[in-house]
Parts: structure tokens; sequence; C-alpha cells
């Protein structure tokens, strides 16, 4: 499974922090590199500008699942493993995303002709969710009528849904506690 690059994601969600903090035109690559102790090489060895880390979006998602899913019990039911990572990432999302660059970076990822990387496969994302599915399968936790990747997609589907609701609503409730009421109603068909 690929794993993250520290580095790189402390770049990045401290940028995030500092998006959060200070309004994206505010803060300066200066700012990044002094609150993550790093390296002026180091971010641009990973972005080549301020602007590039808006797309970004994907990776500290990633940084927050991989951190998150070290956390989880093992013998936890993998449907309720799922649930859990939904919420912890939707909790992250109000309390450190700008809806302003939320509702950017959803708008961007329907209108680009390029990379859509909130839908890159290969991300760490994909795979845990695609891991914790195929376990809840094998341990009766899960469905069997539907494929892993069909049960993947219609995990990603709820969670993009719920975010977009939430970006079109300008952020006017709370992203967890809706998270919390309406994912296991848009993905407990799967459950057993």
């Amino acid at each position: 499974m690929a794993r993250i690059n520290k580095t790189k994601a402390k770049i990045t969600k401290v940028a995030w922090q500092l998006f959060h903090e200070k309004g994206y035109s505010e803060t300066t690559i200066d700012d990044i590199i002094a609150a993550s102790g790093t390296s002026k090489g180091s971010f641009y060895h990973y972005y080549s500008s301020k602007d590039e880390l808006l797309s970004s979006l994907s990776e500290l998602f990633d940084a927050k699942y991989e951190e998150v899913i070290q956390t989880l019990d093992p013998e936890m039911n993998s449907y309720e493993k799922l649930l859990y990572l939904c919420y912890a990432v939707h909790d992250m999302i109000e309390k450190e995303i700008p809806i302003g660059l939320l509702s950017s970076l959803y708008s961007s990822q329907v209108v680009t002709k390029g990379d859509k990387h909130l839908q890159n496969q290969d991300r760490f994302y994909y795979q845990i969710i695609t891991q914790i599915i195929a376990e809840g399968q094998e341990r009766g936790h899960i469905a069997r009528d539907m494929t892993v990747r069909e049960i993947q997609r219609l995990y990603t589907l709820s969670e993009r849904a719920i975010i977009y609701d939430y970006c079109i609503s300008n952020g006017n409730y709370s992203l967890g506690e809706y998270t919390r009421k309406i994912m296991p109603r848009l993905f407990g068909s799967v459950k057993l």
C-alpha cells in the first residue's frame, strides 16, 4: 500500500491550516515554510507555487486517513471502520478547510480536463477503503451482492455527496453532525 510522504504531508497540512487561519491570499510561501519547519528547497521540491497547493486537498485527506487508520481497533466491525474514517475526515474538513476553498476545489474537479486528483485510484484513501471493504466481506460485516469496487464507489459517492451539499449550502450547518446523521442512511444498505 502506498504511504504518505511525511514532509510533503506536513507542508500540505500546515499550508491548509494557514489558509484557514489567515486566508489564502494572506498566506505566503515563507509563512508555510516557517510553520512547517521545512526548507524552501523542500517546499519547491513538492510544489512549484502556492497555487499548486490548491490541488493538494486530496493529499490532506489522505494524510488524515492514514493518521486515523492507525487508531482503529483491528477487530472493529469493517462497516463501523468506514463510518469512523468518514466522520474523522469530515470533522477535519469542517474545522480546517475554509468553505470557499473547499467549494473551489470541488468545482474544479467538475470542470477540469486534467488531473481528477480526488478520483485517483492510487491514493491511500482508495487503497484503504478497498482493503476495509474486502475485509468486511470476508468477515461477514459487508454485503456480498456487490463487488468491492461497486461498494467502494458507493462509499465515495456518499462522502462526496455530503461534502457537495455542504459546499452548495455555503457551510451553513455542521458537516460533522450532518455526516453522522446521513452517511449511515446513504451507505447503510451494505451493512450486514
